[in-house]
């Protein structure tokens, strides 16, 4: 792909200063170009959110392309043998799939991950949140000690995991999404292919003990739903797992800790959220803000999508296997679409983020997010509705596809 029809920019993913806050540079460049061709990347990047929202319906598109064409066709390399099990793993999840594979496996996986299973984690996502506020000093790192603990509890609790292996599913996430930034690195592969081999061999254990002795958890749920004649296959089940783990994870930790530090730095939005939590029934509300928090400053900035098919897109001949990156980050403070898009505001109705995806990709763990982001802001404000920043320079993991704090330290007074 050479992009010599569209202007061209370079995103810059590893200048920390980008990385920290990349919205001046990305509202300068969506009001230059609708799209552009970045050469690092070797991709068509899209700015707008009209234009991302329609190519993430566009049946043209994908997130994966070997179904319909092999890797000879296409003119890719064969497969790299350092990460033979993390492709097997990426290749065979319903994120990566496409109909009519995509279509059966989300169907069973929505039988199984129902709204009342959600719903249902209510009281001990309070008891859990309620536990980890008490043991937190006046002075705490809000990414390692509150945003990070939550979602893996809870995934784990879902899915059934056993207390004595909890510890280890942090680092499995952690080393298995790097794998998704552009700049991975031999000791990323190799790190990932161990994760996912470690991962899967504990999680067949959980099945083999679960098909023994059923309990009430989603392994046990994944492993008996059926529709019409069709189930899950083991290699599908656990890969499925494993996606839930790293998705779910990821970008609530990113999302919960991104968000409590633009509230910090507009303490009215805060001071109003902080009164909203001394309100009965006042969790709707929260998940109001908790779709604001995800809009403003995006957990997941950019998205791919594969060309299923040879096309013009902005006049640029786009061919079968080549992916096209999506600027979430651009689109969700995109004027054209939200009323002064750089401003926080915590009621905004209609609020159509691009945080979760769309069309037949839209993120299925949606409803759990915000559950636990909302009842996790809800809690905070409640017991430190003082919580104030330690130092105004927050610190960054350093990459931008998987954007997060590596730290946020605050204190309580």
């Amino acid at each position: 792909m050479t992009g010599l029809s569209l202007p061209q920019r370079t995103l810059p993913l590893s200048d920390p200063a980008f990385v920290a806050d990349p919205y001046p540079l990305l509202a300068q460049w969506r009001e230059e170009t609708a799209a552009f061709f970045d050469p690092g990347l070797d991709r068509v990047v899209l700015t707008r959110h009209a234009d991302i929202s329609a190519l993430l319906r566009d049946k043209r598109f994908g997130r994966s392309v070997l179904h319909r064409y092999s890797r000879d066709e296409l003119g890719w390399p064969p497969p790299d043998p350092r990460q033979v099990n993390f492709d097997a793993f990426n290749d065979n999840h319903v994120l990566d799939s496409e109909p009519p594979k995509h279509t059966r496996l989300r169907g069973l996986l929505q039988l199984a991950f129902t709204p009342r299973r959600v719903e249902g984690l209510t009281p001990r996502i309070q008891v859990i949140l309620a536990d980890r506020l008490r043991a937190l000093g006046d002075t705490f790192d809000l990414v390692a000690e509150y945003a990070e603990p939550l979602p893996v509890t809870v995934i784990a609790e879902l899915l059934g995991v056993p207390h004595e292996w909890r510890e280890q599913l942090r680092p499995w996430s952690a080393a298995i999404v790097k794998m998704y930034e552009p700049d991975k690195t031999p000791q990323d592969q190799a790190n990932a292919e161990r994760a996912v081999l470690d991962f899967s061999a504990h999680l067949q254990e959980l099945l083999n003990e679960r098909r023994r002795t059923p309990a009430n958890d989603l392994i046990t749920a994944l492993s008996q739903v059926e529709s019409e004649g069709e189930r899950l296959t083991e290699k599908e089940l656990i890969d499925t797992c494993i996606l839930l783990l790293n998705a779910g994870h990821e970008a609530s930790v990113n999302g919960l800790s991104a968000g409590i530090l633009a509230l910090m730095r507009r303490r009215d939005r805060w001071n109003e959220l902080v009164e909203w939590a001394q309100e009965p029934g006042s969790l709707p509300k929260f998940k109001l803000a908790v779709d604001e928090l995800l809009r403003f400053d995006t957990p997941l900035p950019m998205f791919e999508r594969i060309a299923l098919e040879p096309m013009t897109l902005f006049g640029h001949e786009v061919k079968a296997g080549e992916r096209v990156a999506l600027l979430y980050a651009s689109g969700n403070r995109d004027p054209r679409r939200f009323e002064q898009p750089d401003e926080l505001r915590l009621t905004r109705e209609p609020n159509p983020h691009l945080t979760f995806g769309l069309g037949i990709h839209y993120c299925l763990g949606a409803p759990l997010a915000r559950l636990e982001l909302a009842l996790s802001l809800q809690a905070l404000c409640r017991t430190f509705p003082n919580l104030r920043l330690v130092n105004e320079t927050p610190e960054y993991t350093g990459g931008f596809v998987i954007r997060g704090l590596a730290r946020l330290p605050v204190s309580t007074r």
